[in-house]
């Protein structure tokens, strides 16, 4: 059977969400956040952990704070000791996923050593996390005492009308017309979490696709449906005897 042209273009296509100034939807969650990001001027010893869960925005502020500063951004999973120097001559370096050094004796070493040559050469530090660097893991002392010792902003959990922002630019990014009307519909029946708009947003873009159908109000339903529906090889909770 020949493949459907369509559906093959879906997955060789990137998707690219905007992620400028512009398109930041400023809420009561991330207002703080975002102020705070705007005046480095003000981060004690020049350096900030910038706080939140998983789709909460962190990203996309990061990449306003490079943007706007001529910062380097780089990925704490692949931290090593040789680009601590080379980070540290931008003047201005954004460390994403900070917790993803924890255990590992190279890059813990290469985040102390990153972290006191911005200090000394007068840098600035953003660094981004899920959690507080109390619960990462961290086995070198001397950086849990350092970011332990670090000023940090919380992205707070989103608000409806934060969740409607992200639905609808993530709608957008992908291309994709839906009715106005779901967009409250679907909010006031997901869980609260941006992860979980950009994943219902994914799904319903993969099942209209393959079932070559709109993005409807049933169509989502059963999405949300299968969403909330445990895996089906996962063992089954014993019943209460």
């Amino acid at each position: 059977m020949a493949s459907d042209p369509t559906r093959q273009l879906a997955f060789d296509l990137a998707l690219r969400p905007s992620r400028g100034r512009e398109d930041f939807y400023v809420a009561p969650a991330n207002a703080l956040a975002l102020a705070t990001l705007d005046h480095p001027e003000s981060w004690p010893a020049g350096r900030m952990l910038l706080i939140g869960p998983e789709g909460a925005g962190k990203s996309h502020l990061a990449a306003i704070w490079a943007e706007e500063n001529a910062a380097a951004i780089a990925p704490a999973h692949s931290l090593c000791d040789a680009d601590a120097p080379t980070l540290a001559r931008q003047g201005a370096v954004v460390l994403e996923d900070a917790e993803a050094v924890a255990g590992d004796p190279g890059r813990e070493e290469a985040l102390f050593h990153l972290h006191n040559l911005m200090q000394a050469e007068g840098g600035r530090l953003l660094i981004t996390a899920k959690t507080p660097p109390r619960d990462w893991g961290l086995g070198l002392p001397d950086l849990l005492s350092r970011m332990a010792a670090t000023a940090l902003v919380r992205i707070e959990p989103p608000d409806d009308a934060l969740l409607s922002a992200v639905l609808v630019k993530l709608f957008a990014d992908r291309q994709l017309a839906v009715p106005a009307a779901l967009i409250p519909w679907l909010v006031s029946r997901m869980d609260r979490s941006l992860a979980m708009a950009r994943r219902l947003v994914a799904a319903l873009d993969a099942r209209a696709l393959a079932e070559h159908r709109a993005i409807t109000r049933p169509l989502a339903a059963q999405v949300l449906d299968s969403l909330d529906a445990p895996p089906q090889n996962a063992p089954q909770a014993p019943e209460n005897t």
